[in-house]
């Protein structure tokens, strides 16, 4: 599951419908996620979170987020990578044929059990909340790619010492936030952290200016009570103003992604 990473840059030749970087900084040591995974959610900087909605929610906020009225076409997308809960996953799926481009992700994955119906769904990436031996074990053994969360030192050894070099920060802000990535940083130079829990336009700056972060997750662009109103006029919005705080923070003036509109 690893691969051989440039220590400056790596060019990547985006299919049709990936949205990859031609080239892209990323962390010298090599990652266990797939290249593109890593690009696509590196790229983005933002993963949205759909928390508690329906399979069609979900397609409608994959395009509504991807749309050329969110990215202002020529930019890079606000989120190529939208986690969906488990039990609507294989429903879920259906995103695939609206939007190819983006990057779905199982969460929140608590057993063994849900790892195997991730898997057999489609998904690109499991999530899980902490760092349960037997759930990642598990989606290793399928040869699965995992994002477990982890708040702890000790739960990034345990990840370490079966390879895993990218982790799911949880709760951000409960846990310390920016203090405790900027702590572990010094100790695990080389590890990436994507933070998630409580971080919304307000705290994302902070996090993205910190260089082990490789992406912030957060349902503030999508909440249920936005999807259920139908308000995707305000999704578009917060996906615009997600996108100019990624630009401001995390400027990268040689990338053009494809950004065909739903």
């Amino acid at each position: 599951m690893s691969a051989s990473i440039s220590p400056t840059l790596l060019p990547i030749r985006a299919s049709a419908t990936a949205i990859l970087a031609e080239t892209v900084d990323l962390p010298t040591p090599p990652l266990p996620l797939p290249i593109a995974m890593i690009v696509r959610c590196a790229f983005s900087a933002v993963i949205a979170t759909l928390v508690s909605v329906t399979p069609g929610m979900a397609i409608v906020a994959a395009c509504t987020l991807r749309s050329r009225a969110a990215l202002c076409s020529a930019d890079r997308p606000v989120a190529s990578s939208i986690t969906v809960a488990t039990p609507s996953l294989t429903r879920a799926m259906a995103i695939r044929s609206a939007r190819p481009d983006v990057l779905i992700a199982a969460g929140t994955v608590l057993t063994t059990d849900q790892v195997d119906a991730a898997v057999a769904a489609g998904a690109d990436l499991i999530v899980s909340p902490g760092f349960a031996e037997r759930v990642v074990d598990h989606a290793l053994q399928r040869g699965a790619d995992i994002l477990p969360g982890v708040s702890t030192p000790t739960e990034v050894e345990l990840g370490l010492g079966r390879g895993l070099e990218t982790f799911k920060f949880f709760p951000a802000e409960a846990a310390g936030g920016r203090r405790w990535l900027s702590a572990v940083g010094g100790p695990y130079p080389d590890i990436r952290f994507v933070p998630t829990g409580g971080i919304d336009a307000a705290t994302l700056p902070g996090y993205l200016e910190l260089p082990n972060v490789l992406a912030c997750g957060g349902s503030w662009l999508v909440s249920r009570r936005l999807l259920e109103d139908g308000d995707m006029e305000t999704v578009r919005r917060l996906a615009q103003e997600a996108r100019i705080i990624v630009n401001r923070v995390r400027p990268r003036s040689d990338v053009r992604p494809a950004a065909p509109a739903c």
